[in-house]
């Protein structure tokens, strides 16, 4: 008996790995240390400094679980340490301080680059096996920093994200076997999950959520994704005022030449369900190479792009071997998107224009209704489109875009795009 595997779109095996979705009950969580035995309290006041010397004090004891029960408690920035894990409890919510000075200034990394700027309120680097889970909640509490960078911006259009100081929510760096499972993450100031140069990460279950009125909350993407190799994206609910799922990695005329950035490979993205974002799937802005994403058995409401390949003229990127399939749902813009980005262009002094490449994209076995369908330029000067497959797909737009042609080697079987009347 042939036994068969699933395999990523280039024909690498999918790791068993993938298929490990057990996550931690409050029984099984090991040793539990419960932050209002230890002077936490819900009455408004910011603990950080005692949530910290609880983090701390697990550490020191060989490891363990935070637990957040009932309740709303307030912190600034928080560092966990090896061993420790942060479990939070139905109706417990670690709500973000909204004054900037509780996020202390340190090394990190943000928009592609490694620089010294404001932490996260959860913060973890060079741990292995850090978990956070529970049916509670996380909360960015970013109103304040949503109306400050919108009037910062009526002021100088121009201002870029870290203008406008505002901390993420999560941000894990250099970690291994990570886990996140069943919280809901809202309200970020900025990104939501940013998780760098990690190795066998998992989202499940979560519940992401950001605004997108009455105040926007600006640039808070629901999961960023940087560098890292072996993620798993499945169960999860996304409706944020930015990209769904976006993967980055650097950016710069000599980003796929310095050891701070990285390749994304071996993404798994599958039966997940999306309100409101800009995009479903994006590749950059800060994004020097992307290989073997398989989004699948995916739902969609109302989002502005299912799929958008941001390739910036100052950037060398290479988009290899994605695949998206099984979506059913309404997008209201784009189906697929592959334009230019020049936002914030700089070419540092560089003379000629790095070329990059977008090959080897599989999109099949959907059922959409959209705006646009086929949003696809052409730019020989910048990037090559070659070896795009479009198959079965049934789709319902009031544009159907661009000529196929535009691709070098595209392969179009089985689709029925019916046009709307405007």
């Amino acid at each position: 008996m042939t036994e068969t595997f699933e395999r990523f779109p280039d024909g690498t095996r999918i790791d068993g790995w993938f298929y490990k979705t057990d996550i931690p009950s409050a029984e099984s969580s090991g040793k539990r240390y419960v932050i209002t035995d230890y002077g936490v309290k819900d009455d408004g006041k910011v603990y950080t400094r005692a949530i910290q010397d609880l983090i701390d004090l697990i550490s020191d004891n060989g490891g363990g679980f935070l637990v957040v029960p009932s309740g709303t408690y307030l912190s600034g920035a928080l560092f966990f340490k090896r061993g420790v894990n942060l479990y939070i409890e139905e109706n417990g919510i670690l709500k973000g301080s909204d004054d900037i000075s509780d996020y202390p200034v340190t090394e990190t990394r943000i928009e592609g680059e490694n620089c010294r700027y404001f932490p996260a309120l959860i913060n973890a680097d060079g741990t292995d096996g850090f978990t956070m889970c529970g049916k509670g909640t996380v909360d960015g509490n970013g109103l304040r920093f949503w109306k400050a960078f919108w009037s910062r911006r009526k002021w100088n259009p121009d201002c870029t994200n870290k203008d406008e100081q505002r901390p993420r929510l999560v941000y894990i760096s250099n970690c291994t076997n990570v886990l996140i499972a069943e919280l809901r993450l809202q309200n970020s100031p900025f990104w939501t999950n940013h998780i760098y140069k990690c190795k066998r990460v998992k989202f499940i279950g979560c519940r992401i959520f950001s605004p997108k009125e009455p105040v926007p909350a600006p640039s808070s993407d629901a999961i960023d994704i940087d560098a890292c190799t072996d993620v798993l994206v499945k169960d999860c609910y996304m409706e944020v005022n930015d990209d769904s799922v976006a993967l980055k990695g650097g950016k710069g005329p000599w980003a796929d030449t310095q050891e701070e950035n990285g390749a994304n490979e071996r993404i798994l993205i599958e039966d997940c369900t999306y309100g409101f974002c800009h995009s479903g799937l994006t590749c950059g802005s800060e994004s020097v190479h992307n290989k073997n994403v398989l989004v699948r058995r995916i739902k969609v409401r109302d989002i502005m792009q299912l799929i958008h390949f941001k390739l910036r003229p100052d950037t060398p990127q290479h988009y290899e071997y994605i695949t998206v399939e099984g979506v059913e749902g309404s997008i209201t813009g784009s189906f697929i998107n592959v334009n230019p980005w020049t936002q914030f262009f700089d070419l540092k002094g560089r003379t000629d224009k790095p070329l990059s490449s977008v090959e080897n994209i599989k999109i099949k076995d959907c059922d959409c209704s959209c705006g646009y369908f086929f949003n696809v330029t052409k730019d020989d000067s910048q990037y090559l489109l070659r070896d795009f497959y479009l198959e079965n797909l049934k789709i319902v737009t009031g544009n159907t875009g661009s000529d196929y042609n535009v691709v070098r080697n595209v392969r179009v079987k089985n689709v029925d795009v019916e046009i709307t009347e405007k």
